[in-house]
Parts: structure tokens; C-alpha cells; sequence
């Protein structure tokens, strides 16, 4: 067996193409992610219009994403990776060019379309390069691609929006994905064969087997909503430095559970991942409606890294475990789709929380959710004992 698992190799041409695409889509859009806000304040927004700005985009992605899933079957995986990668690199490169903030909501509408193509598109494709032995392990090294770019993107955005203007940075962000573009037109797509065409149409809007581990991961990031719109602000009234620091040793510890989590997975199951992982991100959380100093902020930001990275991807690789290779792009667009859902909700909701009773709740509220996710977890493994216990009677 362990002969086996050496000869399928993980690390072809195109497996290499697809993580460093993924990486450089991911880069643009990390570098956005802090500086939006500080966008919309430089357009006149308060922190309520700065929730909608940053959710919408998700809810932009989030809608087209069944769609995404389903043309991923029927058009094919380049077909959809190309064009959202060209949408989300018009769409950036516009936002240097916008004066209003109606405008900027309306381009984040486009780049969140974009940006729902592209990423269901590339966890697909991945999915479909690794080999199935070995898939919560490959889901890691890909992770890994975007998790580098969270590494530089939010301390590179931070740094460069200090020193240039918006225009030249978001010019900038769209170049990025463009090198992604070019990347991807280079790999070599699997083709699909869809199942024989049904008689009757259905309304297919998502992967029920990918369903369980995606609603687990809507209460993960709803976390990340408040974190990426908020966190920046936070600190700043606080007047505790060091917030380029804290996405710097979030995306190290994320780096670095990615190399062992996904193995862990393949060998021992979902439960030895998932439980350590929200009990990490739950500190995390309780750590940052806290916030006495910088220590306990890079604390946090070390313990939502260690957490998040051993949980997202183990989800991911729930979400395809049981699905045919046709049905692959639907549960991608399933998992993506709760991912989305998360944080956009958790923005603008989060927006209002801010505006009502201050920063540091929108942190215990963000523990509440990780509870949650825990609680339906263990409903879950119940849910399932019982089940295959009445099978076996």
C-alpha cells in the first residue's frame, strides 16, 4: 500500500501550473482584502457601507456559483477558469478609475462573478489532477498557493496603498491576475463526460453530498468576514500596531498546518482535523475581543492560522470525497458557495454590530458561530452513528 501511494504522483506539469495560477489570482486578491475598507473611507463610507462593500462581492460569487458548477460539466474546466479570471482582472483594474461609491459597489457585483468562476473552477481542476489516494494531502499543497499569497498580500497591500495611489495599486492587483490568466491557458483540461441527459429538468443548485462539511464551514467564515473588513479599523482605534504583522503570522501558521493536516485526514478522518482546528480558531477569536496589545493580537493571529488551515482544507476534501468526477465542479460550488456565504454574512452583519455596540463584539459574536459549527459537527457524527447502526440491524 504504501508503494502505491509513492507511484501516484501528485506533482505533474499541469498540478504545478494550476497552484501557481491559483497563487498569483490569489495575491491580487489578498492585497485588496485589507485595503478595500480604507478605500471606502477615502470615498467618504462609514463602517456600515464599508460591511455591504466587502459582502456583496461574496454574494456576487455566491449566486453565480451553482452556475459555475454546473457549466464546469457541460462547458469545461478551462471554459469557466478562463472567463472568470478575465472578469476578475477588468473588473479590479477598473477600481482605480471609480470616484463614487455606488460605482465601487457595482464593480464589486462584477469582480465577485469573477471571482465565483475562477475558484471553483481551479478547486476543481485541482481536484481532478490529484490523485484520489492522496487527496486530502494534494487539497493541502494546493491550499498552499493561496495561503503564500496570504502570507504577502495583505502586509504588500497595506505597505504599497502607504505609498502609491489607489489607481496605481489596483493597476497593480489586475496585473496580477492577468499573469494568472496566462498561466492557466497553459495547462491541460480533463475532459469530462457528463451522465446520459435526463428526460425531466431539474433546478441543480447544489452537490447534496458536499452539503454537511459546507454548512460547517458557512460558520468558519463568518469569522473571516469580520477579520478582513474590520480588524484593520479595530487596531487602529485601539492604537495597537502591528496589523500587517497579524495577516503575515496568520498566513505562517496556516502555511504551516497545510503540510501535515491534509495527510492526517487521508489517514485518520475529518474528526482528527476538525475538533483541534475550531478549538483553535475559537481561542483566536476570544483573544481578539480581548485585545489588550500587539503580543495577544500576533497570538490570535497564530492560533486562527493553526486552526483555519487544519479545517478548511479537510472540509474541501469531505466536500469531493464521495462525489463522481462529473459532480466534482457542483460540490466545489457547494463548498465555495456556504465558504461565500460566510463571509459575506458576516460582513455586512458584523457592519451593523460594529456601528451599534463596537468592534470587540463582532470577536465574541465570531466565537459564538465557531460553537455552533462545533455543536452541528457532533450532530453530524450522531446523526451518522445512528444511521449505520440501523443499517447493520
Amino acid at each position: 500500500m504504501e508503494k502505491q501511494l509513492r507511484k501516484e504522483k501528485i506533482w505533474t506539469k499541469d498540478f504545478v501550473l494550476i497552484c501557481f495560477a491559483n497563487f498569483f489570482i490569489f495575491l491580487g486578491f489578498q492585497m485588496t482584502l485589507p485595503t478595500i475598507p480604507l478605500f471606502v473611507e477615502d470615498l467618504g463610507g462609514n463602517d456600515q457601507l464599508i460591511g455591504f462593500v466587502v459582502g456583496i462581492f461574496t454574494f456576487s460569487a455566491l449566486l453565480l456559483r451553482p452556475y459555475a458548477g454546473k457549466s464546469l460539466e457541460t462547458k469545461g474546466r478551462g471554459f469557466v477558469y478562463l472567463i472568470g479570471l478575465a472578469i476578475f482582472v477588468l473588473s479590479v483594474g477598473s477600481f482605480g478609475f471609480l470616484t463614487s461609491i455606488t460605482f465601487l459597489f457595482v464593480m464589486r457585483v462584477v469582480q465577485g462573478a469573477g471571482w465565483g468562476f475562477s475558484t471553483t473552477a481551479s478547486g476543481t481542476i485541482a481536484s481532478d489532477l490529484i490523485p484520489a489516494s492522496r487527496r486530502g494531502e494534494g487539497m493541502g499543497y494546493y491550499g498552499l498557493s493561496g495561503n503564500l499569497a496570504l502570507a504577502i498580500g495583505p502586509s504588500l497591500g497595506l505597505i504599497l496603498t502607504g505609498i502609491i495611489s489607489f489607481k496605481q495599486f489596483f493597476l497593480i492587483c489586475a496585473g496580477l491576475g492577468l499573469v494568472a490568466l496566462l498561466l492557466s491557458s497553459r495547462i491541460t483540461y480533463k475532459k469530462v463526460e457528463p451522465k446520459q441527459k435526463e428526460t425531466k429538468v431539474k433546478l441543480d443548485l447544489y452537490e447534496k453530498n458536499a452539503l454537511k462539511p459546507s454548512m460547517l464551514m458557512f460558520f468558519i467564515t463568518v469569522t473571516f468576514g469580520g477579520i478582513a473588513a474590520f480588524l484593520p479599523l479595530y487596531t487602529a482605534e485601539k492604537h495597537i500596531s502591528g496589523i500587517q504583522m497579524y495577516f503575515l503570522l496568520y498566513a505562517l501558521a496556516l502555511m504551516a498546518t497545510r503540510t501535515f493536516a491534509g495527510q492526517i485526514y487521508d489517514r485518520k478522518g475529518h474528526q482528527a482535523v476538525f475538533i483541534p482546528g475550531t478549538l483553535l480558531i475559537l481561542a483566536g477569536m476570544i483573544l481578539l475581543s480581548w485585545l489588550p496589545n500587539s503580543m495577544i493580537l500576533f497570538l490570535a493571529a497564530v492560533l486562527y492560522g493553526l486552526g483555519f488551515g487544519m479545517v478548511q482544507p479537510a472540509l474541501q476534501a469531505w466536500a469531493i470525497e464521495k462525489v463522481p468526477m462529473h459532480r466534482r465542479g457542483m460540490a466545489n460550488a457547494t463548498f465555495y458557495s456556504f465558504f461565500d456565504l460566510g463571509v459575506g454574512l458576516g460582513a455586512m452583519v458584523f457592519g451593523q454590530i460594529s456601528h451599534l455596540l463596537g468592534y470587540s463584539s463582532i470577536y465574541i459574536t465570531s466565537a459564538v458561530s465557531i460553537f455552533i459549527s462545533m455543536l452541528l459537527y457532533f450532530y453530524f457524527l450522531y446523526k451518522g452513528r445512528v444511521s449505520v447502526a440501523q443499517q447493520g440491524s
